[in-house]
């Protein structure tokens, strides 16, 4: 009770009952105290005088529309003026297209501002379609080889399933895609670590700096294409230097989001979960470019951490493959559970079932290459193929045709030529059998 009578004497500057001369050494301690307070600086502070040049401009909020499909604000009493803060000049640089408004990106796409709308399902509240039917794309399930754990997002629960979903986009938003692929996504290079789905790279180049190594290290990632989020792919066009109009609307066109009223196999609603938050689509064309860019950051991770032990590391879509000498061989304790902290603080997730430590004195397969002593094809594919071959000289290539392909002869054609990368003198073997093949049988 008596403390508290001092600390409101010097609270009231004296006027109860003491005057501030005389002020307790509570309130002493109390003010100092005050005084030692740290002051932290904001990042606004440090920058000092140049705060207008460093800062993007904030959108502008006007009560009539800015543009043709301008956003509304929190309030929904204003619109927000999105296209603002975009980087023309690293545009430019990219040699990028340049356009801000979603009517600018009409143009570009060569398309009605209407149809642009139409093919990101604005009128839709939750912006995605309301059945199968009006969706842009065709669903189809596909049963993988065997039963995996796959989960939406690294925090979300793994759901036990054995189908994938391809969503193939329709006629007019393939297009579409088409043409951001061309003129927006392959003009940004990819990481020298990654070899799917880059022009000038194969699964053979992914295979040739694991050849010779004393161990391989194979491990997959899970649900690659639908856990790279819509957020993440905005982010991916606003590093370009699009303003967030503009990379919204992108990111709309290259997402997908599957409808509530999808049908499921086996009537499994955990994996419709999967799918119904807006993500890539496996089986558009933009996909491959999409993942490799969200990936950017792991590559450039895993490249470092692989060469501070004197490995080697590349990725081939979802399939990550490390590999290294003797030396490298006793650090494994300490590699992989850093590559798995890696993955999930780069917000993927890794499937451990499917996760291989190959040694030297056993068969070392990187995405289907042997690469032991040199870049080679497997004994049992190549002893397939040539039996195929022999087959459709002895009885027909019509009787061997067991899959269904249109083109068998093309075929046939590309799987030697994949062996003549590999293996010349074997694959001069599988040609001279090839040319003797009657096709009219």
């Amino acid at each position: 009770m008596k403390r508290l009578l001092e600390f409101l004497r010097w609270l009231l500057g004296g006027r109860f009952g003491s005057s501030r001369q005389n002020s307790p050494p509570v309130a002493t301690q109390w003010a100092k105290r005050r005084k030692r307070r740290p002051v932290l600086l904001t990042k606004r502070r440090r920058r000092g005088g140049d705060e207008s040049k460093s800062q993007r401009p904030k959108p502008i909020k006007s009560l009539s529309p800015p543009y043709l499909f301008g956003a509304y604000a929190s309030d929904h009493r204003q619109f927000l003026d999105l296209s603002l803060d975009g980087d023309d000049a690293l545009l430019v640089s990219y040699h990028l297209p340049v356009f801000h408004t979603p009517q600018e990106l009409a143009d570009w796409l060569g398309v009605r501002v209407g149809e642009l709308a139409w093919l990101v399902h604005r009128g839709t509240s939750d912006r995605r379609p309301a059945d199968e039917q009006r969706s842009h794309y065709v669903y189809r399930w596909v049963k993988k080889r065997s039963a995996s754990l796959e989960a939406g997002s690294p925090n979300s629960r793994p759901v036990q399933t054995q189908w994938r979903l391809i969503e193939a986009p329709k006629q007019t938003l393939k297009a579409t895609q088409r043409k951001i692929l061309a003129e927006i996504l392959e003009k940004i290079p990819a990481h020298q670590a990654a070899h799917g789905f880059v022009r000038g790279r194969s699964i053979v180049s992914n295979a040739r700096p694991h050849v010779g190594q004393a161990v391989v290290i194979k491990l997959d990632l899970q649900n690659f294409y639908a856990n790279v989020t819509y957020s993440r792919v905005v982010a991916i066009f606003r590093s370009m230097g699009y303003c967030r109009e503009a990379a919204i609307w992108l990111a709309r066109l290259t997402t997908s989001a599957a409808p509530w009223s999808l049908a499921v196999p086996e009537g499994d609603e955990g994996l419709k979960s999967l799918y119904v938050r807006r993500h890539l689509p496996q089986g558009a064309p933009t996909s491959p470019a999409l993942a490799n860019l969200s990936a950017f950051g792991l590559d450039v991770r895993l490249s470092g951490l692989l060469k501070k032990f004197g490995g080697n590391y590349t990725r081939y879509a979802d399939d990550l493959t490390l590999s290294g000498s003797d030396d490298f061989r006793y650090a494994l304790r300490c590699v992989i559970p850093l590559t798995e902290q890696i993955v999930r603080s780069e917000r993927f997730r890794l499937n451990h079932r499917k996760r291989k430590v190959i040694r030297r004195g056993h068969r070392q397969v990187v995405t289907g290459v042997v690469v032991n002593a040199k870049p080679n094809i497997p004994r049992n594919e190549f002893d397939r193929l040539k039996a195929i071959l022999h087959n459709c000289v002895k009885l027909g290539p019509s009787s061997q045709n067991r899959d269904g392909v249109s083109d068998f002869t093309a075929h046939l054609r590309g799987r030697i030529a994949f062996v003549r990368q590999l293996n010349p003198a074997r694959a001069e073997k599988l040609r001279l059998l090839f040319e003797r093949i009657d096709w009219r049988r």
